[in-house]
């Protein structure tokens, strides 16, 4: 398998972490999102990956992209370690959070958002960062929330082992405190964060852990 992966990218990251915990082989083909203009614009990325997004797994000479989808395609053709629980409720409270982080946080400050705020609509850096700090505190609060009042947290986000829920939760954080986001009023999901990043697969999967890290 190929991972087309940039190493900032908190999506790229969510894969990375999956592939990892499952351990399962794969290389890592970097694409730089700001070095001339973007790679991801290339015709040979874009002939992978329309929307010129990152990441893209290569598997049997598919591309398949979307994190989530990739990581339920890792669960479905390798599963195990499960990364999603074996009953429905529990499977749907670890979709749940893991798509409040990917579908309700991470868009709005995604690169090519922040850069359309600054470059498009002639939004300050200190605005933009503002912008940033405002959707991903707000979000991440609610994150909070919901681990902490929930019965089925344990040691990660559901339950003693991690699922994808956890694979999701750390890349967001890494982004946050990049942007200096005030997380202080959220402990039970640094707590989480922080058994975390004790495991290896996570540890690998960090953004300094990456050949094209800068």
């Amino acid at each position: 398998m190929k991972l087309y992966s940039y190493f900032r990218s908190s999506a790229s990251y969510r894969v990375r972490i999956a592939l990892n915990l499952k351990g399962l082989p794969y290389e890592t083909v970097p694409v730089h999102l700001l070095k001339q203009g973007g790679e991801q614009f290339t015709p040979d990325y874009r002939a992978l990956h329309p929307d010129a997004l990152v990441p893209t797994l290569l598997d049997q000479d598919v591309a398949l992209t979307q994190s989530l989808a990739i990581i339920e395609y890792l669960e479905e053709t390798h599963p195990q370690p499960p990364l999603l629980p074996a009953d429905p409720l529990s499977r749907a409270w670890v979709r749940s959070l893991a798509l409040t982080i990917a579908c309700d946080i991470h868009p709005l400050n995604n690169l090519r958002v922040l850069r359309y705020l600054q470059q498009d609509m002639g939004i300050s850096d200190d605005h933009k960062n503002r912008w940033y700090r405002h959707w991903c505190e707000q979000g991440l609060a609610a994150v909070d929330t919901m681990l902490s009042r929930s019965d089925r947290t344990g040691m990660y986000c559901v339950g003693d082992t991690p699922t994808l829920a956890d694979c999701t939760l750390v890349p967001q954080i890494a982004n946050a405190q990049r942007l200096q986001c005030d997380l202080s009023g959220m402990p039970t999901l640094m707590r989480i964060h922080d058994a975390c990043l004790a495991l290896e697969a996570f540890m690998h999967a960090s953004p300094a852990n990456q050949p094209d890290a800068e």
